[in-house]
């Protein structure tokens, strides 16, 4: 999630002894996958789909320009409806995409993907679903602590039934296309101990061919990446292969004075060199996401972060296979430098400035 990878160290338990005796325990506290069926609300999919030379494809592409998403954090009554509606209001405009976080406890609060809330949201915007393969300690990950149940597990299938199954029919019931990202910044998770990059690819691989199984196939499938250039080798290294991938993304922000950087980059110095190297060496043909963006602010010239904002309408479109942009809504930290919401001054000035632009106005389909 954004710079939090990078800031947090992730608590990793790798013995394959404890994560069975896990599973156990996981098992046992699991509800029926038929009752959390029953459990579902009404079915998003339903109205007209848009048509023209405008219309989204089936992998949910914009011809015409780009989605305008974001990434908000819950709210403080632990309502994710109410943080979203908050935030369209201080925006002034509905999002396209909303990107929503799960671990794969089963749990309602963070593993139970397609909450009731997101459904509810999803009945006039698209959404995107991050997937970990992992465990979190603390309530929506607050921390970044977590438990690695580990890409050679998933690939195995040994976790199909108890982990898998009960979500992926929850998806299938939903019946909407929805974009699932499965371990996104999957490059950053090499050193957290999730496994090589074969793991990966297998796990994968595994996880789109379990889905197609089950008869789930209402699901655009996004391969995220942080898009850090250091990176390079795993990234590539990490792609399951264009049969497997719709979209392609990355997670890029200026990070200013946050991480320790000191260098200020506008918006497109911040996206385009990552945006080209994917282009390059990963798939020429498949759409890019900025899956998480975002700029932290200068203190000393403030005017710069609302700046950074309004340039983006120009500047997108020198990187015309970009076709959605979320924007992470939180900060990495504690530190003033590292709060890149917009949630207040010249950076909620240019971020709603931005959001007016036609570009960022496409017909979203109700299904």
């Amino acid at each position: 999630m954004g710079g939090s990878r990078r800031t947090y160290t992730a608590v990793v338990l790798v013995a394959v002894a404890a994560l069975i005796a896990w599973l156990g325990i996981w098992a046992s506290r699991t509800e029926d996958p038929e009752s959390r069926l029953d459990a579902l609300p009404d079915n998003a999919a339903s109205g007209e789909l848009p048509t023209g030379a405008c219309a989204p494809t089936d992998a949910l592409i914009p011809p015409c320009g780009a989605w305008w998403g974001a990434a908000v954090p819950y709210a403080e009554n632990g309502s994710f409806k109410d943080a979203v509606l908050g935030f369209e209001k201080r925006i002034g405009r509905k999002l396209d995409l909303v990107y929503n976080y799960h671990d794969m406890s089963g749990t309602k609060l963070d593993g139970e993907l397609l909450t009731p809330e997101e459904q509810e949201l999803g009945k006039d915007r698209l959404l995107m679903l991050a997937w970990e393969s992992t465990v979190w300690t603390e309530p929506h990950h607050e921390n970044w602590t977590e438990t690695q149940l580990g890409w050679k597990n998933i690939a195995s299938g040994k976790l199909d039934q108890k982990i898998l199954d009960p979500q992926i029919q929850r998806i299938k019931a939903y019946g909407k296309r929805v974009f699932l990202s499965f371990d996104q910044e999957t490059d950053a998770r090499i050193k957290e101990g999730a496994g090589t990059p074969a793991e990966f690819v297998a796990a994968y691989r595994h996880v789109r061919d379990r889905f197609h199984e089950l008869g789930a196939d209402n699901v655009v499938w996004v391969w995220t990446v942080s898009g850090y250039l250091g990176s390079a080798a795993d990234m590539k290294a990490l792609y399951p292969g264009d049969e497997y991938v719709d979209w392609i993304a990355m997670d890029q922000y200026n990070y200013y004075q946050c991480h320790g950087t000191t260098d200020w980059k506008d918006f497109l110095r911040s996206q385009q060199p990552s945006y080209e190297w994917l282009r390059e060496n990963i798939s020429d043909e498949k759409p890019v996401m900025l899956a998480e963006f975002a700029t932290a602010p200068d203190a000393g010239a403030p005017q710069r972060q609302r700046d950074w904002y309004t340039q983006i309408p120009a500047a997108v479109k020198k990187l015309p296979e970009v076709k959605a942009l979320v924007h992470w809504n939180r900060p990495t930290s504690e530190q003033a430098a590292c709060d890149l919401t917009v949630n207040k001054g010249p950076g909620l000035e240019g971020y709603r400035e931005a959001g007016k632009n036609g570009y960022f106005h496409q017909p979203v389909p109700p299904r």
